[in-house]
């Protein structure tokens, strides 16, 4: 059983508290969705660097809230291996924090929230559901919701926004 868990912020639009991030995605990997084998690196990003792996890999203009690589093996590939585990993640989610900033206004919502629902949405494109086709969408969707209120119950999201270094309690952050 592999279990590795990678958390990359390479942004700096909000501190996050990683070890936050950490907790709340192991939860969501071995409680909620029962899988105890993974090899996930999640990324956050500023919007430019999303924006460049977007064109880069995609072929889409600008950046995004989101994306995806699952590098697992496809079903049926030859190994010595009888097959993948189904229950075996391996990939990398991409956040950008100033999309998730910028949507958590739109959608009047917050942009831990935010963030962790791209986290959940990541997970589910690696365990194989798709969102392109509506119905699939809408599936996908209530399950991200689920997921969202189940750690929202579980977690103190906004515990996620971790204060910069230096800055006490109640101090305004120089601009």
């Amino acid at each position: 059983m592999i279990r590795i868990l990678s958390i990359r912020n390479r942004q700096r639009a909000q501190p996050i508290d990683t070890p936050l991030l950490r907790r709340i995605t192991q939860t969501l990997l071995r409680e909620d969705l029962d899988i105890h084998s993974y090899e996930l690196g999640i990324h956050l990003l500023e919007a430019e660097e999303m924006a460049t792996i977007n064109e880069t890999f995609l072929q889409h203009q600008g950046s995004t809230d989101v994306i995806t690589f699952d590098h697992a093996e496809p079903a049926g590939h030859e190994t010595t291996n009888p097959g993948p585990d189904p229950r075996h993640l391996h990939g990398e989610i991409f956040l950008s924090l100033p999309d998730a900033m910028r949507q958590a206004r739109e959608f009047k919502t917050t942009w831990q929230g935010e963030v962790i629902r791209y986290v959940i949405h990541g997970v589910l494109h690696l365990m194989g559901h798709d969102d392109i086709e509506p119905a699939a969408r809408r599936s996908m969707k209530r399950m991200e919701n689920q997921f969202v209120k189940r750690m929202t119950a579980v977690f103190p999201l906004s515990k996620l926004a971790r204060r910069p270094k230096g800055q006490r309690p109640g101090s305004k952050r120089k601009r």
